[in-house]
């Protein structure tokens, strides 16, 4: 079955549901075509058996396929901002991104607590606060933005608003190991010396530097690292000494 062969269940919106959802909609930036699939999309398990129609869906099939897109577009935005870091690293990477703790974070940004269906005790309990509900229900918003946009449309709007939260910090070189220590620590055992980091190259138009450094101790260039930040070049410049001196395996 194709993602056009895919129809939700016909849910009638009450007027106030429906207001509800728009909100959601203006803060995303996107109407959709079904507004169905965002409410379901907002139901919680708890809200769903509570009701009195058996079938009433929840929102852990989109919370599924919304993990799967997200991996995707994370899988490809990592591959194409850091050209030089080998497989394992991107994996590490990826799993910093798509987990709990992102998710919910982002789903803070995007104020989704408020408009989650929740049953009686998981609200009473404060369920709509809880990481672990926010990161379902972030996963099954995207799965449902690619059910009626697309992937391409899906992608767009995720990284608009997901990179504020994850992919920025990534960037900086915040959620990188910290090869910078790693290797002024190494440097100041084995040379006494401090590790100094100096700009070779910068090109590239304002919206997409792409830096160039380097890790120098007592004249001598030990690594080369390229970052679309001076922070994140610095970072790749010390992973690659690191490598050349035998300290950290490809």
């Amino acid at each position: 079955m194709s993602q056009a062969d895919y129809e939700p269940p016909n849910i009638s919106l009450r007027a106030g549901r429906k207001k509800e959802l728009k909100l959601l909609e203006q803060t995303l930036g996107y109407t959709f075509t079904n507004s169905t699939y965002l409410d379901i999309a907002m139901t919680h398990s708890s809200y769903a058996n509570e009701v009195a129609e058996d079938a009433f869906p929840d929102n852990e099939r989109l919370e599924f396929l919304g993990d799967v897109a997200i991996s995707l577009v994370v899988s490809e935005a990592l591959f194409r901002l850091y050209k030089t870091v080998p497989e394992g690293e991107l994996t590490k990477l990826r799993s910093i991104i798509v987990s709990e703790s992102s998710f919910a974070r982002a789903a803070r940004i995007l104020d989704l607590g408020k408009y989650i269906r929740l049953g009686k005790g998981e609200y009473l309990s404060g369920g709509s606060k809880r990481d672990s509900l926010l990161a379902d229900a972030f996963e099954a918003l995207w799965g449902a933005v690619y059910l009626d946009a697309g992937f391409m449309a899906m992608q767009k709007l995720l990284m608009h608003h997901f990179q504020d939260a994850v992919i920025l910090a990534l960037q900086e070189g915040r959620l990188f190991r910290d090869y910078k220590t790693q290797l002024q620590e190494t440097c100041q055992r084995k040379f006494k010396s401090k590790v100094e980091y100096s700009m070779l190259d910068e090109r590239g138009p304002g919206h997409a530097k792409e830096f160039t450094m380097a890790a120098i101790v007592q004249g001598r260039i030990l690594g080369k690292g390229i970052g679309k930040s001076k922070k994140e070049a610095e970072q790749m410049a010390a992973r690659n000494a690191l490598v050349q001196e035998g300290l950290l395996h490809e």
